[in-house]
């Protein structure tokens, strides 16, 4: 049975732009097979159905072909399924942490802590925006 990185077909089949992108997505969590997170360096094998947050979106990813040089876009396509429900592909356009309602600040309160700024982040995912654009 043939086996390959994570990493490495994620970037292949054009879910990240560059491999350093997918490794950092693999370490910060964002990539999973059922409930276990996976390490950059995980092995996955055809068959295997991923969730891979991008942007704000859980994708769900079953594994179909695996490649691992970089291809086109039409036969990138033809290596995975994306069984993603369409309800949960819409994008939320959150350009600030402080647009959120509930990260609300009074006007003339000054710059957020250090604490206030993580406990946004947290709450919001915000960081994961940033990393994506």
């Amino acid at each position: 049975m043939e086996k390959l990185r994570i990493d490495k077909w994620l970037w292949a089949v054009r879910l990240f732009k560059t491999r350093t992108a997918s490794t950092k997505a693999c370490e910060a969590g964002r990539v999973k097979r059922g409930e276990d997170k996976l390490k950059a360096s995980s092995k996955v094998v055809v068959g295997d159905q991923l969730v891979v947050r991008i942007n704000h979106i859980n994708r769900v990813i079953q594994i179909e072909n695996l490649i691992e040089k970089r291809v086109g876009a039409a036969i990138a396509q033809t290596c995975f399924k994306d069984l993603t429900p369409p309800e949960d592909l819409i994008v939320p356009k959150v350009k600030s942490a402080f647009l959120l309602p509930n990260a609300f600040r009074e006007k003339g309160a000054g710059r957020p802590t250090k604490k206030e700024r993580r406990d946004i982040e947290k709450f919001s995912d915000f960081r994961d925006f940033l990393d994506e654009e």
